[in-house]
């Protein structure tokens, strides 16, 4: 009997989902079929009357393949959170972290708390979270891997950073300094033994955005064009690498020597790079054309530059007291970055603020010149008599009935608070024509889904939605490219950008990385700020709706639209888990 018992096992399938709309993630029409899954893959689709474990009734439900994230910063959380959260309940199977050149390893033995606060200041992670939610004692990229490895919800693939190589081999030096030859020869043997560890790739900044806990320039901005070139040179010699950075330029329109530098790295690599993030705005027609002409200069030096672009508005909370975007209007870091006591009296000068305000709308302010419609400010959360009723009201309206000016009201507003204020500005990028250019830029193949940043910058944006928000836009709202589309930017090509083995698409043989989703409810929650950070930190975070079933590798990780702890996911390692995808 027991004998009998096992054959059937080895018959039976683990799950099958039955009489579902599958979308497979290649862009092809939908169609009615059954998926079976066994042993973590998907073995079969069409008709299946074989028995299974496991029976998900997808009647009037779609199945898509699970949804590829490019471009988060889940490093440190999936420490504390192996579900990802909230990605995965957004039908996220797949999360790539360590990018814009800031990854946990390797780390020195005695350097966390600078890193700990690098990380908090470059990519809003609470430090209490970064102190309390692990304990540091990693050093190689292999040993950071290793506390991942069985302990994830969703596949995680990481780069590795160059900051944190570059402090690994120079110390404090790094910050400052030029590296010699001796040390971009210690990088590049770093960097080789990350790989041999399984990183899929590079990735760099030398934004001017990016400053450490000190307030200095991080150490991947002290790099020489010519050390960087050398890791590109590196990466091209591992198999399934690729390449990801950011440059000042991202955040608005390159300069001509950004575009050569990006375009020559991927060359010498002969890797694709990507980078965050290209944003669409009918009052800049140009930038557009000008920031995806980075593919096109880079196809003739040998490489490939793809532009990543969100499909959503992702809503952001602002901050005269926490380190957020307006900071990094002209001059303004320089009156904020100082104690709460003498920040407020900067901010009642009247000189001051004619500064201010002149700055934030100076051509200088780039694309932070969209934070500068001051009337265009919703009030959040407040903490004060003075400001009582005013949370919910638009700046505009209680400038007018105050008889002041709109930024002189928000200002008083905050004052009044100690600072605490949350301020939600009112996206000025909504119109018609700035949807119109955003789908165009959908159907580019110079461009591809991606910069949620999920994992980061936790107290002032929630991007990690996108998947559950463009669906539900897709399907029920402005209805701009087809669901099929939709899901295939965020399934298949991601997929073939990373060079991700046997991922993305639903066919027999791949791995039985699923979504089933309702189509008439599938969306996402407002966003909202909830305490559940280690240290007592809080968070944006959003649930979804309409999320049936998400599967990993074979195993349920959410179930109607709830995480249930399930750790299936596999860390990717390049050159096993990823094939290489060349430049040209």
């Amino acid at each position: 009997m027991a004998g009998r018992l096992r054959e059937v096992e080895k018959l039976m399938l683990d799950i099958v989902i039955r009489g579902g709309q599958v979308i497979d993630g290649t862009g092809a029409p939908a169609r009615r079929a059954d998926i079976g899954v066994k042993d973590g893959r998907i073995v079969a689709i069409g008709t299946i009357d074989e028995p299974a474990a496991e029976v998900i009734d997808a009647e009037g439900l779609m199945v898509a393949p699970g949804f590829i994230d490019p471009h988060t910063h889940y490093d440190a959380q999936l420490l504390w959170d192996p579900t990802a959260s909230p990605s995965s309940v957004h039908g996220v199977t797949t999360v790539i972290g360590g990018n814009c050149g800031f990854t946990l390893a390797p780390l020195l033995p005695g350097d966390a708390d600078y890193l700990r606060k690098m990380m908090s200041k470059v990519e809003g992670m609470p430090l209490a979270a970064l102190e309390n939610g692990t304990d540091w004692s990693w050093e190689s990229f292999a040993d950071y891997l290793g506390r991942l490895e069985g302990n994830v919800s969703v596949n995680a693939g990481f780069l590795v950073g160059h900051c944190a190589i570059r402090r690994y081999v120079m110390g404090p030096q790094a910050v400052g300094d030029e590296a010699s030859s001796d040390h971009i020869g210690a990088m590049r043997a770093e960097l080789a033994k990350a790989f041999e560890a399984g990183a899929l790739g590079f990735s760099f900044t030398n934004s001017t955005s990016h400053s450490d806990g000190d307030g200095e320039p991080v150490a991947s901005r002290w790099a020489t064009h010519d050390e960087l070139i050398a890791l590109c040179e590196e990466t091209g010699q591992h198999e399934g690498t690729t390449l990801e950075g950011i440059v000042p330029g991202c955040l608005d329109r390159f300069e001509d020597d950004e575009i050569e530098l990006l375009g020559r790295m991927s060359a010498a690599a002969n890797r694709p790079m990507n980078w965050n993030v290209l944003t669409v705005d009918s009052r800049e027609p140009d930038r557009v054309p000008r920031q995806i002409s980075a593919f096109d200069r880079a196809t003739e030096l040998g490489g490939k530059v793809v532009a990543l672009t969100m499909p959503v508005q992702v809503p952001m909370n602002m901050s005269f007291l926490n380190f957020c975007g307006l900071w990094l209007l002209p001059g303004w870091q320089r009156i904020l970055g100082v104690p709460v006591a003498e920040r407020v009296e900067r901010l009642r000068d009247a000189d001051t603020r004619l500064k201010m305000l002149e700055a934030s709308q100076s051509p200088e302010a780039g694309v932070f010149r969209r934070l500068a419609d001051w009337g265009e400010y919703v009030i959040g959360d407040t903490y004060s008599a003075a400001n009582e009723g005013l949370s919910g009201r638009i700046v505009r309206d209680i400038a007018t009935e105050r008889g002041t000016s709109n930024f002189g009201t928000l200002l008083d507003i905050v004052i009044a608070d100690d600072l605490r204020t949350i301020l939600w500005p009112i996206p000025q990028d909504n119109d018609d024509e700035s949807w119109r250019m955003r789908a165009e830029l959908w159907q580019d193949p110079r461009a591809i889904i991606g910069g949620s940043d999920a994992g980061a910058h936790l107290d002032r944006m929630c991007g990690a939605p996108y998947p559950t928000r463009w669906i539900a836009d897709c399907l029920r709202g402005r209805k701009l490219v087809s669901v099929e589309h939709a899901v295939r930017m965020m399934t298949t090509a991601p997929a073939q950008l990373f060079g991700l083995v046997d991922r993305g698409e639903i066919r027999e043989g791949a791995f039985a990385d699923l979504v089933v989703f309702d189509p008439e409810t599938i969306g996402s929650e407002d966003a909202r700020l909830v305490t559940d950070l280690p240290g007592d930190s809080s968070r944006l975070t959003a649930g979804s709706f309409g999320v049936k079933r998400v599967i990993v590798n074979g195993a349920v990780i959410v179930e109607d639209g709830v995480a249930n702890g399930a750790t299936p996911g596999t860390v990717l390692k390049s050159g096993r888990d990823t094939y290489t995808v060349t430049a040209h």
